[in-house]
């Protein structure tokens, strides 16, 4: 692995508590961290941690995506921001993955605008981890898009069956749409027809 780019200007009680973050982190799971953001703030807190052994790096960004800053507004007059930099790395491949705690919107904006879509996937998605009886759930969508057609359900559902495998080593992960209730007539249209289109792939 090269790095995981973090913003470290987005989120709660930043830059502070994302360096803590990104430092334990970097310990525990003995990965390289680049974070992004302003470079004295960021020298700054590094300061106050004992860091010398660990494979931190700095990039620097004068500008933080506010939380109520229009998201593809934002990344268009802040183009200098870390959430935008921080993307800038892993498209130019200096970075494998970035991770924000910052303004969820500009992060989606700026991973279509810089990264685009996957093949097949005309819409991105949130990933929210829930705990249940069983462990966890994965549910998709968590909050990118306001409004979805029976398609993009269906690409949720696959999304979801795919990072079940690969991520969570699940043989085969059970998909579900939610409704109010579990007969096939329940629910709104757009449910309906998603549950039509998922009965004809080779899902569980």
């Amino acid at each position: 692995m090269k790095t995981v780019a973090v913003d470290a200007m987005g989120g709660d009680h930043a830059p502070e508590a994302i360096i803590e973050g990104a430092i334990e982190a970097a310990r525990e799971l003995r990965i390289p961290v680049t974070l992004v953001g302003d470079r004295d703030k960021l020298t700054h807190e590094l300061g106050r941690h004992r860091v010398r052994s660990l494979p931190n790096h700095l990039r620097h960004a004068s500008q933080v995506v506010e939380m109520e800053d229009s998201p593809v507004e934002a990344l268009r007059r802040k183009r200098d921001s870390s959430i935008r930099v921080g993307f800038a790395l892993v498209k130019s491949g200096d970075a494998d993955a970035i991770v924000s705690a910052g303004n969820s919107g500009a992060v989606m904006a700026a991973a279509v605008m810089l990264l685009g879509n996957l093949p097949g996937v005309d819409r991105p998605a949130i990933g929210l981890e829930l705990p249940s009886r069983r462990g966890h759930v994965t549910l998709l969508d968590g909050g990118a898009n306001v409004e979805c057609a029976p398609l993009n359900l269906v690409q949720f559902a696959v999304m979801g069956d795919v990072f079940g495998r690969s991520v969570r080593g699940l043989l085969s992960p059970r998909i579900g749409i939610i409704s109010n209730g579990a007969e096939e007539s329940k629910g709104t249209e757009l449910t309906r027809v998603a549950d039509l289109a998922l009965r004809q792939l080779p899902l569980n």
